[in-house]
C-alpha cells in the first residue's frame, strides 16, 4: 500500500502537478495528512507513531505503591482498584491489566516450586494452618495485628478464614468448630503441622495434648501432622496463600477492626467461587457434592463446653448484652435474638448462630457502645433526622455515656 502510495505521488512529480491528495486519500483509505507527509518527506516512509497510552497508565503510581508497601500480588491489586473505582468487567480486564503490569515492569515474577499433589476422596480430609502475625493499619493509623486460621477441604478446595487475635490452643480450638459449623459437618481426617498449640515435642516425641484428644473423640476426627518442614504435603491450604495476599491491597485503606473482618469475608469468598488452578472448577461448586460425605456436627452444647465462660444472651432494644457487669454493643437487627459470648484473652467475640457479629474489647467502662450500633438504634426510632445529625447525636449521647463511672 505504501509503495502504490509513493509511486503514485513520484508520478505526479514527473509531470510536474501538486497531488490530489483528497483523491489519493479516498483511493487507498489513507489519510491525506499522511500521504502529505509521505510527499514532503520525499517518499520516506514514516515509521515514528505516537505510542498507545494504556488506559491502565493513570494507575502506575498507585501500581508501584501496592507492590512496594505490601505484600499484594497482581490479582490483589487489579482487584483492590478494580472495586475502588468501580468499574466494569469492560473498563477494567485483568489480561490487560496483567500485560500492563508486566510490560511496564511493575513487579518481578517468581519462580514456582514443583510439588507432587495430593488428592482425597470427598469428605475425606480438612487441611489447617495458621497464616501468622500479619499486621495492617488502618486509614486512622490504627494498628491491627492478627492471624488467619486457614483451612481447605481436600475434596473441593473450599477454603474458610477465621480471623483470630491469638493463635492459643483455645482459639485453635473455637477456630477449628467455628469452620465446621460452616461446613455444617466434620470431615474424617484433618491435616496440620506440627502446632505448639496441638503437640508437645520432647527429645523428638509427639504428644498431643489431653484436651486435643478429647476434641478427637467428640468430633469423631482424627488429626494428622505432617512432617517437619514440608508444607507440600498439606499443599491444598498452602496454596489459599495466593489469595490471601489480596488482603494486603487494603493496607492503609479500611475503616476499622469490622471493615477489616468483612473484606477477609469477602476475598474468602471470591476465592471459593473462583475456578481452582487444579480442578478448574469453583470450590462452592464440588463443595455440594463433597458435603453430602461429612459426618454429622456433634451436640452443639457439647461443642460449646470447650470454650470456657460461654454465655448466651437475648439482645433487648438497648442494644447491650451484659458480660461481667459491662454492657456491650451489637447491630440493631440482632433485637430479641440469641447471641452467644465467647471471651478470648481481652476481646469478647459475640456471635449469632456460627456467624462473628462483632468483637468488642473488654473493658472496665460500664457502657461500651460501638457509635455505628448506637447509630442505627437512634434512627430505628429519630426517622426525620438526617444521616449526618444522627451520627453527631450518637457521638454527643456517647461522650456522655462514656463520663459515666462502673457502679454509679
Amino acid at each position: 500500500m505504501q509503495r502504490n502510495i509513493i509511486g503514485a505521488l513520484y508520478m505526479y512529480d514527473e509531470i510536474g502537478i501538486k497531488p490530489n491528495y483528497s483523491e489519493l486519500e479516498r483511493r487507498y483509505g489513507v489519510s491525506r495528512q499522511t500521504i502529505k507527509k509521505y510527499h514532503v518527506e520525499g517518499g520516506k516512509v514514516l515509521k515514528e507513531r505516537a505510542k498507545r497510552v494504556s488506559k491502565y497508565a493513570k494507575h502506575k503510581d498507585e501500581i508501584e505503591e501496592l507492590f512496594s508497601t505490601t505484600s499484594t500480588n497482581i490479582i490483589g491489586a487489579f482487584e483492590y482498584l478494580k472495586e475502588k473505582y468501580n468499574y466494569t468487567d469492560k473498563e477494567f480486564n485483568y489480561n490487560g491489566f496483567k500485560w500492563y503490569v508486566g510490560d511496564e515492569g511493575l513487579r518481578e515474577q517468581k519462580k514456582r516450586k514443583t510439588h507432587l499433589r495430593y488428592e482425597t476422596k470427598p469428605g475425606d480430609q480438612l487441611q489447617i494452618d495458621w497464616k501468622e502475625d500479619i499486621e495492617m493499619v488502618s486509614r486512622h493509623g490504627e494498628v491491627f495485628k492478627f492471624n488467619l486460621f486457614v483451612s481447605t477441604l481436600g475434596y473441593s478446595r473450599l477454603h474458610n478464614w477465621v480471623y483470630s487475635v491469638n493463635r492459643t490452643t483455645e482459639d485453635f480450638i473455637r477456630c477449628l468448630i467455628e469452620v465446621f459449623n460452616r461446613l455444617g459437618g466434620v470431615t474424617n481426617k484433618i491435616l496440620t503441622d506440627n502446632m505448639a498449640v496441638i503437640v508437645s515435642i520432647k527429645n523428638g516425641y509427639k504428644k498431643k495434648h489431653k484436651i486435643i484428644k478429647q476434641l478427637e473423640n467428640d468430633l469423631g476426627v482424627s488429626i494428622g501432622l505432617t512432617k517437619t518442614r514440608t508444607p507440600e504435603t498439606k499443599g491444598k491450604v498452602e496454596s489459599a496463600n495466593r489469595f490471601i495476599k489480596r488482603l494486603y491491597a487494603y493496607d492503609g485503606n479500611f475503616e476499622d477492626e469490622n471493615e477489616l473482618i468483612t473484606i477477609i469475608k469477602k476475598i474468602n469468598s471470591d476465592a471459593n467461587n473462583q475456578n481452582n488452578r487444579t480442578t478448574n472448577i469453583p470450590p462452592i461448586e464440588l463443595f455440594k457434592k463433597e458435603k453430602e460425605y461429612l459426618s454429622m456436627l456433634p451436640n452443639k452444647l457439647m461443642l460449646d463446653t470447650y470454650i470456657s465462660n460461654v454465655a448466651t444472651k437475648t439482645v433487648p432494644n438497648t442494644l447491650l448484652v451484659s458480660f461481667e457487669g459491662r454492657e456491650y454493643s451489637v447491630p440493631r437487627s440482632y433485637i430479641n435474638k440469641r447471641v452467644k459470648l465467647v471471651p478470648i484473652d481481652n476481646e469478647l467475640y459475640i456471635y449469632y448462630n456460627t456467624e462473628l457479629v462483632v468483637i468488642h474489647k473488654i473493658s472496665n467502662k460500664k457502657f461500651n457502645y460501638k457509635q455505628e450500633h448506637y447509630a442505627t438504634g437512634l434512627k430505628g426510632t429519630l426517622t426525620k433526622y438526617s444521616d449526618d445529625e444522627i451520627n453527631e447525636m450518637a457521638k454527643q449521647n456517647l461522650e456522655l455515656l462514656g463520663e459515666i463511672k462502673y457502679g454509679k
